[in-house]
């Protein structure tokens, strides 16, 4: 039986929770940033609230207004974030009611979640995938108890139909991760009714994933709800395995404020989900236990109460100072110079595919915490360029790990292994076949940090092998810095060296953000022709190189610079090398910089050196229309105008949609040795 207290505060909370829904709708000018409510969910939500721990995480959904007042937090501090107030303490008026982020002593954790419906089943499992390896490896923190912490990810039926969902539910069988999946049906997704959008609901969805246990919930009965959903959290805190709740609601207010309910439902849509109003449902159940009208009068008048006063309170709140806005991009890396040897005596050149290897060997070694993962990475493979060889063998298949072909979940997952403290380095397998886990690193990954005030930095790797040689051919061979580059929030390298791939590998693994490591195959083991120069002395295990620190790798001479005789060459990764071939051709004539990270990028180097030299030309491997080749060329025509003697090139590979397969059609697209020649010798006889 519930305790009589735990019922009069779950009333109490309802109450309040309506309220509020109808302050919102009789103040339509001042609620005037688009918001949902829990009108109709609230005796599920609070009885998941309610019985979370500190140990716990939870990834709600839009609607779940009544979990976070079920966890106590405050009507006052809901309405801040509803009105964008500046002490919004989930992310200072940056986002949407009802997009909690919260880093509380006393309360569960709450990393960030984005609205886009089915996006969090992804980051909400990769934090039940942290916890789960940190408990193999008997590295969690138990704060003197010995429960067991459990994710919640709470979503809306419509959402079920999301293929990420479908990736979400796959790795949480497949290693059995403690994960409560909460499923709120009201059988609405906007004006889309269920029988419109699904051929089964989530219960039926879910019998497909072998070792998912299931649970079907009247989600308007508070009784109900709050006994059976204890139970499915003492089964994952005890089984550690994942559980799915089917919980049937109705929809009594507006899908959001922008949509409003009179738009689409009829009055018979809606007089029918009235019949299982959870306010009046648990009235009812009260007075059946005694408990009196009069009592329960002064619940409701109280609740008002708290809920008028705290919306007059929360409007007459400060505004946001404009001045926060640029806050948060990114957490202060450690990283701030270059430490270590560089150049070890006696030590013999290695390829760069052993320099990112022996990097993460070093890691992992050092740092628990860390793990890889990515596809063909395990022992039996160690990834298609033997980037991973042996280190599943060292560390353990629950380390490094093959994924099944979900570039969503191995992205997206990186957001819940940082939240609760495992620092992943993952891996896709090509650039081209990135796309299917953009969508994650640009609503979750990029915005984490932003969003939460800093609370909940992204640390992350991301390796993507990428470039054209060797007829990979179309969905092998693609470069797609220019892609990424405009999502704020991500940080991106692209070494062009066995030392460089060593210093950034290292330094994007302490950086508290997501990183990308552009890593080009042509490069790897420097079997092209030309790139001999990939091959360095491997550094130190402490040798570290920071972002936005960009190289001359090779100077002009004093006489041909101030004949007016040379050129600054600006590029990365293979860019590098197509420079340095075609530079042996005008000796003394060419300073070659390379970038080495691409965000921060060394614009300062790079403004000096063109400053230096008067002409400028900028080598990508990417397509140059729209690149970021054209932006460097933008920036640098922009602040070095006045020391142009010509415009700034840009050469790249020609404009077409995929690298061809044909040896020579690649050939002809992709920048070379001799085009890059032909610029040259063209712009210093100018």
């Amino acid at each position: 039986m519930i305790d009589k207290e735990i019922l009069l505060k779950a009333y109490a909370t309802m109450c309040t929770s309506r309220r509020m829904a109808e302050i919102y709708d009789e103040n339509r000018q001042i609620c005037k940033y688009v918001h949902s409510t829990s009108r109709g969910h609230e005796a599920i939500q609070l009885a998941v609230g309610m019985q979370l721990k500190e140990i716990d995480y939870i990834s709600p959904y839009y609607r779940d207004e009544s979990v976070l007042l079920g966890m106590g937090l405050e009507p006052y501090e809901l309405m801040l974030q509803l009105l964008t107030k500046g002490d919004d303490p989930f992310s200072g008026g940056r986002t949407y009611y009802g997009h909690p982020s919260l880093k509380r002593e006393g309360f569960p954790k709450i990393p960030h979640q984005s609205s886009a419906t089915g996006m969090q089943a992804i980051p909400a499992t990769g934090m039940a995938h942290g916890i789960s390896y940190l408990e193999s490896m008997n590295l969690l923190e138990y704060n003197g108890t010995k429960e067991r912490p459990v994710v919640v990810c709470s979503l809306g039926d419509g959402s079920i139909t999301e293929g990420e969902v479908s990736e979400a539910f796959q790795m949480a069988v497949l290693k059995k991760l403690p994960i409560i999946y909460l499923i709120q049906d009201n059988q609405w997704a906007i004006s889309a009714y269920a029988d419109e959008m699904r051929a089964m609901d989530a219960y039926e969805f879910a019998a497909g994933f072998k070792g998912m246990k299931r649970l079907k919930i009247d989600g308007s009965d508070f009784v109900e709800s709050y006994e059976k959903f204890g139970e499915a959290l003492d089964y994952v805190r005890t089984k550690r395995k994942p559980l799915l709740i089917h919980a049937k609601v109705p929809l009594l207010g507006h899908h959001t404020s922008g949509v409003r309910k009179e738009w689409y439902r009829t009055e018979e849509d809606l007089s029918k989900h009235l019949k299982d109003d959870p306010v009046p449902k648990l009235k009812k159940f009260l007075l059946k236990e005694k408990i009196s009208e009069a009592e329960l009068s002064v619940i409701e008048v109280q609740s008002i109460e708290t809920a008028n006063e705290s919306f007059k309170k929360a409007v007459e709140a400060e505004e946001p100072d404009l001045k926060s806005l640029t806050l948060h991009e990114f957490a202060p890396t450690p990283v701030t110079e270059e430490k270590g040897e560089r150049e070890p005596e006696g030590r013999e050149p290695i390829v760069m595919v052993d320099a990112a290897l022996f990097a993460v060997n070093e890691i992992l070694k050092k740092h628990p915490e860390a793990i890889l993962y990515g596809q063909d990475v395990g022992k039996r493979l160690g990834g298609v360029f033997r980037e991973a060889a042996t280190l599943a063998q060292k560390y353990g298949d629950n380390r490094v790990f093959n994924t099944p072909i979900q570039e969503a979940y191995i992205v997206g997952s990186t957001v819940g292994m940082s939240a609760v403290g495992v620092k992943p380095i993952v891996e896709i397998q090509f650039a081209d076949y990135a796309w299917a886990g953009i969508n994650q690193l640009v609503v979750e990954l990029s915005k984490s940090c932003y969003l939460t005030m800093g609370k909940y930095p992204v640390a992350a790797v991301i390796r993507i092998p990428c470039g054209g040689y060797g007829s990979g051919g179309p969905y092998h061979s693609d470069c797609i810095e220019s892609s990424i580059l405009p999502i704020r929030g991500i940080k991106v390298a692209f070494p062009s060296n066995a030392a460089d791939m060593k210093g950034l590998m290292k330094a994007a693994f302490y950086d508290p953000n997501p990183v990308i490591m552009f890593e080009h195959k042509g490069l790897y083991w420097s079997k092209v022709p030309g790139t001999e120069w990939a091959k360095c002395p491997e550094p130190s295990e402490d040798y570290i190189l920071p972002f936005g620190k960009g190289k001359i790798v090779q100077s002009a001479s004093i006489e041909k610079i101030d004949n007016g005789e040379s050129l600054t060459v600006i590029t990365y990764g293979m860019g590098v090398h197509w420079a340095l071939n075609a530079s042996k051709s005008f000796a003394g004539s060419i300073e070659i910089v390379d970038l080495r990270t691409l965000n921060p990028v060394d614009e300062e180097l790079m403004y000096e050196s063109v400053k230096r030299h008067g002409k400028c030309l900028i080598i990508t491997e990417e397509k140059v229309l729209n690149s970021f080749a054209e932006s460097l060329a933008g920036r640098i025509s922009k602040n070095c105008f006045k020391y142009l003697d010509a415009p700034v090139e840009v050469i790249g590979s020609v404009n077409m949609p995929a690298v061809p397969l044909n040896t020579g059609l690649e050939k002809e697209m992709l920048p070379g040795t001799e085009k890059v020649a032909k610029v040259m010798e063209r712009m210093l006889s100018e």
